[in-house]
């Protein structure tokens, strides 16, 4: 019976650990999407950091290293849902893209795409944002908005070295991370279904057609 309530007693010990650093993450996410929107990326310390979180440095230290650690980790978290959607993309064919074009339906995995979007939706706002990390809109463009034109093409025309079809693909997800930008800071007032459906028009939509949906 005593190992049994040392074992469940350590059990505790370690879930009250467990709570206390989600806790600790969630208050210094928070704090750094705060200071990043008022002051920039680059305009604030640690020491703010840890001060608007309500923890002192050495927790900030212990979890994440540093203030660059704390955004590695963050921006981390992001690209790393974003990849695991990338063997749906893969796996999506041109006659998959064209029935669901013809039948005027959301794509699943875009709308899965702009879910996982909206839940990042606050930190996306600060770090895709004028005061933010210039450097994250590009990754997300090769990791996320290049795979989506991949996934559109011709299978004849995909990892093509053609010097045009390479401009082709760098246009449209240039473009696409543009309407993912665009989407995150107007508040991202469309649903998810919406923005699938406006994606794919963007796609398919050719000069002198009606701008519509």
């Amino acid at each position: 019976m005593g190992v049994e309530l040392m074992a469940c007693s350590a059990n505790e010990g370690a879930a009250s650990e467990d709570r206390r650093i989600t806790r600790s993450k969630q208050a210094l996410r928070e704090a750094f999407i705060e200071l990043t929107e008022e002051n920039g990326l680059d305009g604030f310390s640690a020491s703010d950091l840890c001060a608007r979180a309500g923890l002192n440095r050495g927790t900030l230290y212990n979890i994440f290293g540093d203030k660059d650690g704390l955004l590695r980790a963050l921006e981390g978290d992001i690209m790393a849902e974003l990849e695991a959607l990338q063997a749906k993309m893969q796996a999506i064919g041109l006659k998959d893209v064209m029935r669901y074009r013809v039948s005027k339906r959301p794509m699943p995995f875009l709308v899965e795409l702009f879910d996982c979007l909206r839940e990042q939706g606050d930190f996306l706002h600060a770090v895709m944002g004028p005061k933010g990390d210039p450097s994250f809109g590009p990754r997300v463009r090769d990791a996320l908005c290049t795979e989506i034109i991949q996934t559109i093409l011709h299978e004849r025309y995909r990892n093509n070295p053609e010097p045009f079809v390479q401009y082709y693909v760098a246009f449209y997800a240039s473009a696409y991370l543009g309407v993912i930008t665009r989407w995150v800071e107007t508040g991202m007032r469309e649903s998810s279904q919406d923005m699938a459906l406006i994606a794919m028009k963007l796609f398919f939509i050719k000069p002198g057609d009606p701008i519509k949906l």
